[in-house]
């Protein structure tokens, strides 16, 4: 039977610890290395309502994108990130995080992303990161559709293809068809976007600034939500577990979900 170590491994060789941000905190972030898996969620955040999930799936394992801690000073049930570390360890769950190594990595968040944008001929965005082969990586790609589009047609499918309960955008007057995209919090990559020639730009966490930065531009740019940018690559997670780990039984978890809303 598979054991947490043995996942870890296979998610580490997927996307190398090296391609993370320096500030990140990726791996096994708590849990038990020798503990045999059966049974695991994948999820794109380790919430209260994951791990309760995780307890009543009798799981091993949690498998998440973002970090439950970046630093910590003590785990007691005192605040929130120490309550849900000690109910996992009481529960035998452990969590492994795959952060900012996973949006770089090939195949991972941006390639999945892309894809969901329909892009074609998927390039870097930029280099900003190298394996331990020295090949290059990037947090952003960027591709074209196989036909133009109107803007409001193509914020309609990205909609749908990102479950987005809304979208914001920037029109800046064009048509859709080359797109730089960015999993996540990507209103710095902008320029990069610009650079490249694209008529549009898809990420979100954007800030007015980047906004208005984009309407001088000429670009048109869409936050697609954190959540939404980023959640395409969990069914990827799932896939290549269930592949490789066919004893173990690996879902998407049912409770995790896009935490804005709009009206």
């Amino acid at each position: 039977m598979a054991k947490v170590k043995d996942i870890l491994g296979t998610l580490e060789a997927f996307a190398p610890v090296c391609l993370k941000m320096d500030f990140d905190n990726v791996g096994l972030l708590a849990g038990f290395q020798d503990r045999s898996v059966d049974r695991l969620i994948v999820a794109l955040d380790i919430t209260d309502e994951v791990i309760g999930e995780a307890i009543d799936e009798k799981a091993q394992l949690i498998v998440s994108h973002h970090p439950m801690f970046f630093s910590l000073k003590s785990v007691a049930d005192t605040d929130r990130t120490g309550r849900k570390l000690t109910t996992l360890l009481s529960h035998g769950i452990s969590a492994i995080c795959m952060h900012t190594n996973l949006d770089a990595a090939t195949g991972g968040v941006n390639d999945a992303l892309a894809e969901a944008a329909g892009l074609t001929g998927t390039a870097l965005l930029s280099q900003e990161v190298f394996d331990g082969n020295g090949a290059p990586h990037s947090y952003g790609r960027v591709g074209q559709l196989k036909a133009p589009m109107k803007l409001a047609d193509y914020l309609k499918f990205i909609k749908e293809r990102l479950n987005a309960g809304g979208l914001r955008y920037h029109d800046a007057g064009r048509d859709v068809y080359k797109v730089a995209t960015v999993g996540g919090s990507g209103g710095g990559d902008l320029r990069h976007a610009a650079a490249h020639g694209c008529d549009t730009f898809l990420t979100s966490d954007i800030k007015y600034d980047v906004f208005l930065e984009a309407k001088e531009l000429g670009l048109n740019l869409i936050d697609g939500d954190h959540f939404c940018t980023e959640n395409v690559v969990t069914p990827v997670l799932e896939k290549k577990l269930t592949a490789l780990f066919p004893e173990v039984r690996a879902t998407v978890s049912r409770v995790h979900r896009q935490t804005a809303h709009f009206i």
